[in-house]
């Protein structure tokens, strides 16, 4: 078996990243790898702060070829495709150029404005790269590189939630549960899931913190809402937060993938769902989501729920989204990295 290192920004969070690298982690490790996890923010095994989210000190080199000193293989989470820290991307390049790598992307600043101005990522004899949408796929074959397609995966069977327990925990006495289940940045686009929520005459459960610096604009989005809201983390599990909904909201103008989306369906929630360019290529599996922009059809639905709907969609996640399958597939990209 083989020594492996992961690194992202950070690590042990609610964000997708970290869910994901998890995932993983827990993969490998009960395949008999060694797995050392490291991040500059977080819970990772190893915490070297120099390479959080957006700044590293100009001696942070040292620090990470110690860090890999003896490993076999290093897994690079989102660090080289949204490099917002771009010394530390710099750093990780030279670090890596005689290491065996795989880049882990699950988005791109190629696909923010904002960010649009920033280098795609390198190709590397040693390196490989991995994406989890057709998309990015697309990117990186018209910068030159080229890349293996690995989609989230996600249980099928998740554990039983409590559900009445969380909502009492809650305070929420028979109303309409509406679950944001995000972090609160301006690409989640709360207001529009607030403003679903209450043409539902439902309350919203905001689970994740505000972030990147948009407390200002969502505390104007607040300023302006009708019904009350929730903001809090689940009292529960995660499994527990999805049980005590009545439904599901994933309001994104953009996601790299959009975990929520399939947890509403192995948790049997209805989701609404605005248009975000990912969304596109899950639909093609055959899914029935609910329009954000049509609340009336939530509304109908809610009223008289369709079971066959569930059972469809779920049918679905067994055979495309299954976490049954990561073992075989991380078997064989470590085996073709390692090959190279």
């Amino acid at each position: 078996m083989s020594r492996i290192a992961i690194i992202s920004y950070r690590l042990g969070g609610t964000d997708g990243v970290s869910i994901e690298v998890e995932k993983w982690l827990g993969a490998l490790r009960a395949q008999g790898h060694e797995v050392r996890t490291i991040a500059g923010e977080g819970y990772p095994d190893l915490l070297i702060p120099g390479i959080g989210l957006y700044n590293a000190p100009s001696d942070i080199e040292p620090a990470l070829s110690k860090a890999l000193e003896g490993y076999d293989l290093v897994i690079v989470e989102n660090v080289i495709s949204l490099p917002l820290n771009s010394h530390l991307r710099e750093t990780l390049y030279r670090v890596l150029e005689e290491r065996v790598a795989i880049f882990h992307h699950h988005d791109f600043a190629m696909d923010r404005p904002s960010l649009s101005h920033l280098a795609p990522p390198r190709k590397h004899p040693l390196w490989t790269h991995v994406v989890i949408n057709e998309h990015s796929q697309k990117l990186l074959n018209g910068v030159g590189v080229g890349s293996l397609l690995m989609r989230n995966l996600f249980e099928v069977d998740p554990p039983m939630a409590n559900r009445e327990e969380t909502r009492e925990a809650l305070g929420v006495n028979g109303e309409l549960l509406a679950l944001f289940p995000s972090r609160v940045i301006e690409r989640k686009n709360p207001g529009r899931a607030l403003r679903f929520a209450n043409q539902l005459n439902a309350t919203m459960w905001i689970l994740g913190e505000v972030e990147d610096f948009y407390d200002g604009e969502f505390s104007q989005i607040v300023e302006s809402q009708v019904r009350p809201f929730l903001h809090q983390r689940s009292p529960g599990s995660i499994h527990d937060a999805y049980g005590a909904s009545d439904l599901v909201i994933v309001s994104s103008n953009w996601e790299g993938f959009g975990n929520p989306v399939i947890e509403s369906v192995t948790h049997r929630r209805p989701l609404a769902v605005h248009n975000y360019p990912i969304l596109q290529e899950i639909m093609k599996f055959g899914f029935a989501f609910f329009d954000i922009h049509d609340p009336e059809t939530m509304r109908r639905f809610l009223a008289k729920p369709n079971q066959s709907i569930f059972d469809a969609n779920l049918a679905i996640v067994a055979e495309h989204f299954n976490i049954k399958n990561l073992p075989k597939q991380l078997e064989a990209l470590v085996a073709y990295a390692l090959s190279r």
